[in-house]
């Protein structure tokens, strides 16, 4: 009668499914006529075995590819086990009991259940083959600032030290994080030290990477900087929130 989030919806997803395989893709996905084929081709038949796929942005809407779009790329083994292409045995999910209903937001209840796979003895493999598209969805700058606030919520499944170590120096939420606080504090030194403000020029180039990457221009480039500004906030609130160190 009222939303429960993914993970709920998933877990009664695969609870109304009979096969011993069951395989994961999202509402804003098209999967390709092999997908199936080759995702169970690798998986084998085996009930400790969880196979991920291919996932690119769906060619069909690659003009709406920009700096403020929100897609999934995934060409190859994800410590994120992303729900978009993914296959589990029902065995193992039965064992886990699914996926874990407490994340109120799409943002780490693939992770979490992923790890707790691991953490089981499950072993994970990734068959290129099984491609996914995934939509292209657009946006504008506040959509975007509203994706980086959803950071507050993908901490939660940091608090697994395993995933926590696939992180830059273990502890950033992304590469760019250390890289602001670097130029935040070389801003801070630079008004009596002003050749500290050469410190801020890794975020300065990482930046420009970023708005090349994304075919944005260098006049957004103060965009990217905002929206690293936000998701730090929150991902520092999320921390603190679930007691997770990670920045």
């Amino acid at each position: 009668a009222e939303p429960r989030g993914p993970a709920a919806a998933r877990n009664l997803g695969w609870r109304s499914a009979r096969a011993p395989l069951v395989a994961f893709t999202d509402d804003d996905c098209v999967p390709t006529p092999r997908w199936l084929e080759a995702l169970l081709a690798l998986a084998g038949g085996r009930t400790d075995l969880i196979v991920q796929g291919t996932t690119l942005p769906d060619p069909r809407e690659a003009d709406r590819l920009g700096p403020y779009a929100k897609t999934v790329r995934i060409e190859g083994q994800s410590p994120h086990f992303e729900t978009c292409n993914i296959l589990y045995p029902r065995a193992l999910l039965e064992e886990l009991g699914g996926f874990d209903e407490s994340y109120p937001a799409p943002a780490g209840e693939d992770t979490d259940l992923g790890w707790r796979a691991r953490a089981a003895g499950a072993g994970a493999a990734f068959a290129p083959e099984a491609v996914v598209h995934h939509a292209v969805h657009e946006g504008t700058p506040l959509s975007a600032l509203r994706g980086a606030l959803m950071a507050q919520h993908g901490v939660q499944s940091y608090r697994n030290p395993e995933l926590r170590a696939t992180l830059p120096q273990g502890v950033f939420y992304d590469r760019s994080h250390p890289l602001l606080l670097q130029a935040a504090y070389a801003g801070l030194l630079a008004r009596r030290q002003p050749a500290a403000a050469l410190l801020c020029l890794p975020y300065l180039l990482n930046v420009r990477s970023r708005c090349r990457a994304s075919g944005g221009r260098l006049a957004q480039a103060p965009f990217f900087v905002l929206y690293d500004v936000v998701q730090v906030g929150a991902t520092i609130r999320g921390a603190l929130r679930h007691r997770v160190p990670v920045i």
